[in-house]
């Protein structure tokens, strides 16, 4: 009884080690990816403020628009990590289109205003 338990055990060692040692390049991989790529976005959204308060864009603008840049490749960056450890993202991609479309449908006219006024304070065309 006590051997066949061990035996039992030391099988799924075993897999345990197979498994660790097939995935454990891709998360490793996924991992570095996903550091180089919080710092690539920080330096990008750091030019992008720079750009903004050289071109005298209104603050409150400029923190939205840096902030919608920083969500927006921080979805994407995980998005392609998720892909790179072996997760099908083809579902995480439909549901964010889906979202994004009712969304927009359900708030048309509120953007549409929305829009608008960030055009307003991104052009000033009153003093």
């Amino acid at each position: 009884m006590l051997d066949q338990e061990l035996s039992s055990a030391q099988k799924y060692i075993d897999q345990f080690i197979s498994l660790g040692i097939e995935y454990s390049p891709k998360l490793i991989m996924a991992v570095v990816t996903l550091l180089i790529g919080f710092w690539v976005i920080k330096k990008v959204v750091s030019l992008v403020e720079a750009s903004l308060s050289a071109q005298k864009v209104d603050g409150s603008l400029a923190t939205f628009l840096t902030h919608l840049i920083e969500i927006l490749f921080k979805v994407i960056l995980i998005v392609s990590v998720a892909s790179m450890i072996g997760i099908e993202t083809t579902s995480f991609v439909a549901i964010f289109g889906a979202a994004g479309l009712a969304i927009g449908l359900a708030l048309q006219g509120s953007l549409g205003n929305f829009a608008g006024c960030v055009l307003v304070l991104f052009f000033k065309p009153y003093k």
